[in-house]
């Protein structure tokens, strides 16, 4: 299958040059040039298939024309290793828990597909060295970091916003070493991913390193995360919840996650509709108010992981419904919370619940408390294990939360950073010395 810019202005592509490039020449996002649409035998056929099974079919009808049947599988099944259970938490409302991966965060699930697609594209490429470039407000760096963990012929770059950051989600990419390089940006989340963007047009760079993206801007991070969206149908239909029902809440920041599902469901998942629950960064909420995209400058919360102020996969949802505002609106509707409501939630939650919620998570759970129809059942997505906020969940519930031992083993290591302002240029010759 090719894959076409969002912008229009750039050639089409194999998937390939797509995952090997990110970011199109004419600053779009690459997108499928079609979306296969799933059989309604498949969708039947879904509460009896197990995870690998199920992602399986899903990315052969999206990448089977690029990738031998047998390597693909074993992509998949390398991939989702884990498991992700549907937890009941209140009476029509499901906790999709994506944080029982290597690193306790949903994006395990595209860092590690992307890294083994990559590795495969490479490996008839044995002098091909390729650069990874990713900006993350937490999650995304230690899930990329740790996917791409010692495989040939990738070094990858994490910037991130210094002191913006949980220490534990710091210390999972910045005590790695070996082909992964932390940069500790004197900035913000928006500062770090406008860097990386900027790198990727920059010609020198350009000519002296083959860069790539693993933000989900990249379409190999962000297609697969639609996996655990029919996973997460199939279980809540299998507990006997109405089909036509189901509602997707989805806590918000850069876009990757929400865009994942919604072409899940222009796929063929029969999905009723999405909530996208922002925190005080409420750009895309403003936008489905008045119609107008107005980026800002992001701000700082304690639903860290989507302090974006200018999402990057804003453009495919544009993209993905032919710029109609109203098809927008029909399928998605938000809200927006701030520190305080975000709070009480969690708290909330766990004393009246007994569900310990991360702070995204209880963006997403608040949401589906208050937009959620009588005769609905609310599936929203838990993307990171509490402990990886652990400061902040404590001085929540006034409780001591234990720590996996997955994540204390990163904090006995050897933090190793580098730091520098917000400057392009001064990136930029990071990258030339260290290339």
């Amino acid at each position: 299958m090719k894959y076409r810019s969002t912008a229009g202005k750039s050639p089409e592509v194999s998937l390939d040059e797509a995952v090997v490039k990110g970011l199109a020449p004419d600053k779009g996002l690459y997108m499928p040039l079609s979306f296969p649409k799933l059989t309604d035998d498949f969708i039947m056929r879904l509460p009896e298939m197990s995870l690998s099974e199920m992602a399986y079919e899903v990315a052969y009808a999206l990448f089977g024309e690029d990738i031998d049947p047998e390597a693909l599988k074993r992509i998949v099944e390398e991939t989702l290793n884990f498991p992700i259970p549907l937890v009941k938490v209140d009476d029509n409302k499901y906790s999709l828990e994506l944080f029982h991966g290597p690193t306790l965060a949903f994006k395990d699930v595209g860092a590690r597909f992307m890294a083994r697609l990559l590795a495969y594209f490479n490996r008839e490429n044995q002098d091909r060295i390729v650069n990874v470039l990713v900006a993350t407000s937490g999650d995304t760096g230690s899930a990329v970091a740790n996917g791409f963990l010692g495989v040939d012929g990738v070094r990858v770059f994490v910037l991130y916003p210094k002191g913006k950051v949980s220490k534990i989600q710091e210390a999972q990419f910045t005590t790695l070493g070996q082909n992964i390089t932390a940069i500790e940006v004197d900035g913000t989340f928006d500062d770090c991913q406008t860097l990386v963007k900027q790198a990727f047009l920059d010609s020198e760079l350009k000519d002296a390193m083959m860069l790539t993206s693993a933000n989900s801007i990249n379409v190999a991070r962000f297609l697969p995360q639609m996996f655990y969206y029919f996973y997460a149908y199939a279980q809540a239909v299998k507990a006997g919840v109405d089909a036509s029902e189901i509602v997707f809440c989805v806590p918000s920041g850069n876009f990757g996650n929400i865009t994942a599902g919604l072409i899940a469901k222009q796929m063929g998942l029969p999905v009723k509709r999405f909530i996208a629950a922002n925190n005080a960064n409420d750009i895309f909420y403003n936008y489905l108010l008045t119609g107008k995209y107005t980026p800002k400058k992001s701000v700082q919360t304690i639903a860290n992981a989507m302090d974006v102020g200018d999402p990057s996969n804003f453009a495919r949802v544009i993209d993905l419904y032919g710029n109609s505002y109203d098809n927008i609106r029909k399928d998605i509707s938000g809200t927006t919370y701030s520190d305080n409501e975000i709070s009480e939630t969690l708290l909330n939650t766990f004393k009246k619940k007994g569900y310990l919620l991360d702070p995204h998570g209880a963006v997403a759970f608040r949401a589906l408390s208050e937009m959620l129809e009588p005769e609905e059942t609310g599936i929203f997505l838990e993307t990171a294990h509490p402990a990886k906020f652990k400061e902040t969940v404590e001085h929540i519930i006034g409780e001591e939360i234990t720590i996996p031992e997955r994540l204390m083993a990163f904090l006995k290591n050897e933090k190793k950073s580098n730091p520098l302002s917000a400057d392009f240029g001064e990136f930029k010759n990071f990258l030339l010395k260290n290339r």
